[in-house]
């Protein structure tokens, strides 16, 4: 019997975060798997990349998540559309920035998944906080931001610090040293800083009490810009290494991964997929219900990096992988302190959307 849940109580969350942390454990496995085995960085983003793009989208087109109700019609010549489009496609963009940018962040080789994993979702644990400073100060966000939030996320700092100033003594090298790697880590924060703005623009602006899931329709609309995106990105991209035999150490077996599919590409996309089921968990915990960016963020953020500490065991215990040192189990430390302080949040959370319901009433 499935464990029912309603729309923004501390049940959803949980089984949200559960769904993410697991879907983020085969993501995390799977790339180092098939790196390990011979498999190309850039052919493993291809096909993990193209399979689990469309498998969400996939998803999004069967059940027709893309019907939004919209606050404010508008019309453009002669056709009048959702304004909420004007900025949920350009968010879907910036996702297409985001996939490809996580997956190459995982798969540079010296780097482990917990060292990439704790510098993303740290610094997108910051952006949170930011975006709610932002929007309290627009006037578009009426919660305030608790003191445990901002604990959680002053520890989640600590953590991504400790990482960053352990270098090279962290179990893989220290990831500013390397020039594509701050190139494609600031492309995933620039990409993720907009989206989030947006993501909490449009969940501060939908009316309270809809009867409709839009969020289901955010997704959906992101999904398909986002899929159209990346496939319209990468048919130019092989257009122009075939017409100007443009080469390098990245773009080259990029265009190979099509031309000569690798050995067990199949099998390197079907694992890909688990990508494409993270999404859903991920935008549905940023966008959760009653929840400021900062908490929603710190959640998200917060269960991926446990998840890459899971990954990286799992992969050292079974595939011979390098086990974690003991800088990761010091930043694992201040992420649990992080998370403990959240838990107390929730049950603010959860007191004052009890109290906002029996209001209603």
């Amino acid at each position: 019997m499935m464990w029912r849940t309603e729309d923004g109580s501390t049940g959803r969350l949980i089984q949200l975060s559960m769904g993410y942390f697991i879907f983020y454990i085969i993501t995390g496995i799977s790339v180092k798997y098939f790196l390990s085995s011979g498999m190309s960085d850039m052919g493993y983003l291809v096909y993990s990349t193209g399979s689990s793009t469309l498998f969400a989208t996939g998803v999004v087109l069967a059940l027709r998540w893309f019907k939004l109700e919209t606050v404010r019609p508008v019309t453009w010549m002669g056709i009048t559309f959702p304004s909420e489009l004007l900025y949920i496609i350009p968010s879907g963009v910036m996702t297409a920035v985001v996939i490809p940018t996580t997956t190459l962040l995982y798969s540079f080789k010296g780097i482990s998944v917990m060292v990439a994993m704790v510098i993303m979702r740290g610094s997108v644990i910051i952006i949170g906080r930011i975006v709610d400073a932002i929007q309290i100060r627009q006037g578009i966000l009426t919660k305030k931001v608790y003191l445990e939030e901002n604990l959680g996320v002053l520890f989640a700092i600590i953590a991504v610090s400790v990482k960053v100033l352990s270098g090279g003594n962290s179990g893989g090298a220290n990831p500013f040293t390397s020039l594509p790697v701050v190139i494609i880590f600031s492309s995933y924060i620039v990409a993720y800083a907009i989206r989030i703005y947006i993501m909490n623009y449009y969940k501060n602006t939908r009316p309270k009490y809809s009867k409709v899931d839009n969020n289901k329709a955010f997704f959906g609309i992101e999904q398909i810009a986002s899929t159209t995106t990346l496939w319209i990105v990468t048919g130019v991209l092989l257009l122009i290494v075939t017409q100007s035999g443009w080469s390098g150490p990245r773009i080259t077996p990029f265009a190979n991964a099509f031309s000569q599919p690798e050995l067990n590409w199949g099998s390197a996309a079907f694992w890909g997929t688990a990508f494409g089921v993270v999404a859903f968990f991920s935008v549905f915990l940023f966008m959760f219900k009653g929840r400021t960016a900062t908490f929603a963020g710190l959640v998200n953020r917060l269960t991926s990096l446990i998840a890459g500490t899971a990954s990286t065991l799992l992969f050292a215990l079974f595939w011979s992988g390098k086990w974690p040192k003991m800088v990761d189990w010091i930043s694992l430390l201040f992420i649990l302190i992080a998370v403990g302080f959240i838990a107390v949040a929730e049950k603010k959370r959860s007191a004052e959307l009890a109290l906002e319901k029996s209001n209603r009433r």
